[in-house]
């Protein structure tokens, strides 16, 4: 370790491991958690697709009929696998099979939303997979390129400026009522309101914390991403028209301003970037917000800005520093596979959520529950196994219940749904200690940069699910 190293890390144990001025920037910090697990998966409800057939024209009112009228159900022709077709219906004159252009939709779960109203159906049902894509393409772009501007100029300014955008976007986007319009926001909604802004508060939060902690700390954080999917799943159930739950999920992004006057940039990220005395006067007041002893500012300024005077040349914190040495180049190879392995899994789980069967929103606020209990379990283990071991055995149970899910008999949905929630709970498991490993493995300089090109992978997976997905119209999930 460098002198200049040693000099940072003795100014930073007079803060101690977790105490009440780490809490209390926690505290501020996590709400971005719970706010991006809410637009993450907002995109379940806000375009949840019910079942629906074919409008019959000739049936008076039909619109006013139920979806699985059996008087309508005669004029709809059944698939190979027995169920009734989505997409045609049987022409009484001349009793062949055609292709229809309105539909009656499932209204008992799904009751408006932007599939529905778009009818995102039949030949048009990739345009609501596009839109779930398009806003997983802006997670991707924001994943990277805020990384490396939260390395560049600060944890705390990067968060705060893309959670005042998230704002604006988060609850705008709720009236935008024109498709192309609506891509175009959904790409900006992803920049913003996921891992862009969720990325430097964890970061931020990891750099106050002392090592003992980092593990407890780094996935109850990761667990409020969880809670924000549970609040979701709530707030979708008691809210059926999807306008009013975009801009309630919009609004829980209020209490984040706060931030802007509450929280204090990195201490670690200042003293990287030479601003010594900064660095020093955050410490110094955390050491009083603690209770403990006065620190003796002058000489650790002093030690700082002696160490800047003989090395000048800062960390410059850019994409190429990632890959400069071979031991750095492995881990990024390496972790980037795993964050994207992780991630397809996980968000193919839970995107997947309006797809089996029963009540979507309770699966959606079970596949959430279900991360709580994990993460107290990795919590237990994770500092006796080792990251490496946990890891790979999380993942390994994740992928082996993801297959055994696509083996199930569909006439088995209670099976589908219990396993898929095992594989759920591995998955996360796996997904949460990487991103801990990650912040472990690399320094300060490009540590952002770092998580946020790893995660970067994670979106890019994330991006690919809804396109998956579409594979049900050939084999059912």
């Amino acid at each position: 370790m460098s002198e200049k190293q040693d000099d940072l890390e003795s100014l930073m144990s007079h803060l101690g491991e977790f105490g009440k001025y780490q809490l209390y920037q926690y505290l501020l910090l996590i709400m971005t958690g719970l706010t991006a697990g809410m637009h993450t998966l907002s995109i379940v409800p806000i375009n949840g697709l019910p079942n629906h057939r074919c409008l019959v024209p000739w049936h008076e009112n039909d619109t006013d009929v139920a979806w699985n009228s059996p008087t309508a159900l005669a004029a709809i022709p059944l698939n190979p696998d027995g169920t009734y077709s989505s997409c045609l219906l049987i022409n009484p004159t001349t009793n062949l099979t055609e292709a229809c252009d309105e539909w009656v939709y499932d209204r008992t779960h799904f009751k408006h939303t932007r599939s529905v109203e778009w009818d995102l159906v039949c030949d048009k049902k990739w345009l609501g997979a596009l839109s779930k894509s398009v806003f997983m393409l802006g997670v991707f772009s924001g994943s990277f390129s805020l990384g490396y501007l939260a390395d560049k100029y600060g944890r705390k300014k990067v968060q705060c400026w893309t959670q005042t955008i998230q704002l604006i976007v988060s609850f705008g986007i709720a009236f935008i009522n024109d498709y192309n319009m609506y891509l175009v926001a959904s790409y900006i909604y992803g920049i913003v309101g996921s891992t862009s802004a969720y990325i430097p508060a964890f970061v931020l939060a990891m750099e106050l914390v002392g090592p003992s902690k980092r593990t407890a700390s780094g996935l109850i954080f990761q667990a409020f991403f969880a809670v924000g999917i549970m609040l979701v799943a709530a707030w979708a159930y008691f809210i059926p028209n999807y306008v009013t739950l975009q801009a309630v999920i919009g609004l829980h992004v209020v209490p984040t301003m706060a931030l802007w006057w509450l929280a204090d940039e990195s201490p670690r990220w200042l003293w990287s970037k030479g601003r010594i005395a900064e660095s020093v006067n955050i410490v110094a007041k955390g050491v009083k917000f603690n209770g403990g002893e006065k620190i003796d500012r002058a000489y650790y300024v002093s030690k700082g800005q002696a160490n800047k005077a003989t090395d000048e040349t800062a960390p410059s914190g850019g994409f190429l520093d990632l890959f400069r040495t071979p031991r750095l180049r492995m881990r990024m190879i390496n972790l980037s596979y795993i964050w994207f392995a992780a991630s397809v899994a996980y968000y193919g789980l839970s995107l997947a959520g309006d797809n089996m069967p029963g009540n979507p929103f309770f699966i959606l606020f079970v596949l959430g529950l279900v991360e709580i209990p994990c993460y107290t379990m990795v919590i237990m283990l994770l500092d006796r196994t080792g990251r490496r071991s946990l890891t790979s055995i999380m993942l390994l149970l994740g992928g082996v219940s993801c297959t055994v899910v696509a083996l199930i008999p569909q006439d088995m949905p209670n099976a589908i749904a219990a396993v898929a929630c095992i594989g759920k709970f591995f998955v996360s498991g796996g997904f949460a200690i990487v991103f801990n490993y990650n912040a472990e493995l690399l320094p300060t300089a490009v540590r952002n940069v770092g998580i946020g090109f790893s995660s970067a992978w994670a979106r890019l997976a994330a991006m690919l699910c809804p396109l998956i997905l579409l594979l049900v119209r050939f084999y059912c999930f």
